[in-house]
């Protein structure tokens, strides 16, 4: 399996932490030297390694933006 790379361009915030000290978080991350995207997933203490989640585009973000401001 190829290496994934990663580089988190800005830490946006944090949703919550389990009692293990993972932390539920959403990022701009660089995924393979691709242009930041926000991502929403579960990261072990200092990031070392991370849960599955999910990518947006700008576009997608604000479109689940708008949708949850309905609710």
């Amino acid at each position: 399996m190829a290496d994934i790379k990663f580089e988190i361009a800005e830490e946006l915030g944090v949703l919550s932490e389990s009692s293990k000290g993972w932390t539920k978080e959403l990022n701009l991350v660089s995924w393979n030297g691709a242009a930041p995207k926000y991502d929403l997933r579960d990261w072990a203490p200092g990031h070392e390694k991370m849960g599955k989640g999910i990518t947006l585009t700008p576009e997608e973000a604000e479109k689940l933006r708008d949708i949850l401001n309905k609710i």
